[in-house]
């Protein structure tokens, strides 16, 4: 049973199917990962077994009298910033630490509806707004390569507990690169999914706009991402933003552009920058079409470009309660607070417009190409007491030095994974980030898939 687990969403849903396992025999295998090995992980934070035993059974009663889905039976994680019905969702912000979700959000009631076994509330940071995962409710997320070092963020408890063999398939978002990255630093896989791919008409919603920040499918494997992606995709007339995915293969002999550092000059650390190199050469040697190519991005493209939206969203949703109580915030939504009040109005306006003019650059890259490679992460995983890495290839780098290759793909609307490729120093995970043309989710899954075949030979 526990190779089962192991095994991947597929493998154990068929399992169930066909009478092998029951869904309450591969619970009782998560919950004792679980109560094994998530006190020094501090990855799920909300965990309670008999819930997850009592979803277990009904799925078993379910399937005795007829009932199948494709997650049959999966046992699977939903980040502190979504809602799930009668449980307490915090968002990672003492503001709601006692709030409990009156419904369940689409995503959950799809993944429910396929058969998943809910395990457990992963860990955010405060309001999902720092790719560090730590907070005043839970505290720090560690990562399970190294428990000195983070996990990233913001769903640093997903990857942390998909990294960990807690389940095979986590609820995740992507509001910046919140998915990606924290996979990529623990080996593990994360899709941001074209804006309005996954419909999210409940719940606490995005501090700056309903298309930028989505569900995030994540997974052990592309597979287990995938399975996740195709119970949670699709329209939903209740969320005016979702939309229809095409529904296309692959090209048969894709172009494909590697853009090491962004086109941008950022900083990206050797050990990083040589384990993404070689996984190119490698999917090269295998035949792929692979040529070097930047995208022409807009005068002003950096780090920053969306900070005044950033800023002035977060003093509008929590600045009343920030000058009610500033103990209630951390320190890097309450600098977000105090920043975004000087925020004058054109500026937020022109972060806006420059979104659009990222968007159309992408847009004409994708007329080109079909595909393009960066690194996920600009670094391997750094101590949890750093709330971001100071020094990047021996550069000093900003907060948002190390999330500089995910951000902008936000902005353009595109659906971009990120799949394991190998070791940095130390032999932490190195992640490579694919990404497609906007709606592309499912060609773009067909990739990774390729890739990660390729890559772990």
């Amino acid at each position: 049973m526990t190779d089962l687990l192991d095994l991947g969403a597929g493998a154990i849903a068929e399992a169930v199917r066909t009478g092998k396992t029951s869904a309450r025999d591969v619970a009782e295998v998560a919950i004792a990962r679980v109560e094994a090995g998530n006190a020094a992980l501090t990855a799920i934070v909300d965990f309670d077994p008999a819930e997850a035993r009592r979803e277990a059974d009904a799925v078993d009663v379910k399937r005795r009298h007829g009932f199948d889905g494709p997650l049959l039976g999966v046992p699977y994680t939903v980040k502190d910033t979504t809602w799930v019905k009668g449980r307490r969702v915090t968002n990672g912000s003492l503001l709601y630490k006692d709030f409990i979700a009156p419904r369940d959000a689409v995503a959950v009631e799809r993944l429910k509806a396929a058969g998943g076994v809910f395990l457990g509330m992963t860990n955010t940071p405060e309001m999902a707004a720092k790719g560090h995962t730590e907070n005043k409710v839970y505290g720090a997320s560690r990562n399970p390569h190294d428990t000195a070092l983070t996990p990233g963020g913001s769903s640093g408890g997903a990857a942390a507990a998909l990294a960990a063999g807690f389940a095979p398939v986590a609820l995740g978002t992507d509001g910046g690169g919140s998915g990606r990255r924290p996979a990529g630093l623990c080996g593990v896989v994360g899709l941001k999914t074209s804006a309005g791919a996954i419909p999210a008409p409940f719940g606490f919603g995005g501090s700056y706009g309903p298309l930028y920040g989505v569900t995030a499918p994540m997974g052990r494997t592309v597979a287990d991402a995938k399975a996740g992606f195709e119970v949670m995709a699709g329209p939903d007339r209740r969320d005016p933003h979702s939309v229809a995915l095409l529904d296309v293969p692959p090209p048969s002999s894709p172009r494909i552009a590697f853009s090491p550092r962004l086109g941008l000059g950022v900083a990206v650390d050797a050990d990083v920058m040589a384990t993404v190199e070689a996984a190119v050469a490698s999917l090269r040697a295998a035949g792929w079409r692979i040529e070097d190519a930047d995208i022409a991005w807009p005068e002003g493209t950096g780090e920053l470009a969306f900070a005044a939206v950033n800023g002035a969203a977060s003093a509008l949703l929590y600045g009343d309660k920030h000058r009610e109580d500033p103990t209630l915030f951390g320190d890097n939504v309450a600098g977000l607070i105090e920043r975004g009040r000087g925020v004058a109005g054109t500026d937020v306006v022109a972060a806006f417009r420059y979104a659009d003019t990222a968007a159309r650059a992408v847009a004409a890259f994708f007329g080109e190409y079909d595909y393009l490679i960066t690194p996920t992460n600009a670094c391997v995983a750094w101590p949890v007491e750093q709330v971001f890495p100071p020094t990047i290839e021996n550069r000093e780098v900003g907060p948002r030095g190390h999330a500089v290759f995910t951000p902008l793909f936000n902005l353009a609307l595109v659906p971009a994974i990120s799949i394991p490729c190998g070791s940095g120093r130390d032999g932490l995970p190195v992640g490579l980030q694919i990404v497609a043309p906007r709606l592309h989710d499912r060609p773009l899954l067909a990739m990774a898939q390729r890739a990660e075949n390729t890559l772990s030979r």
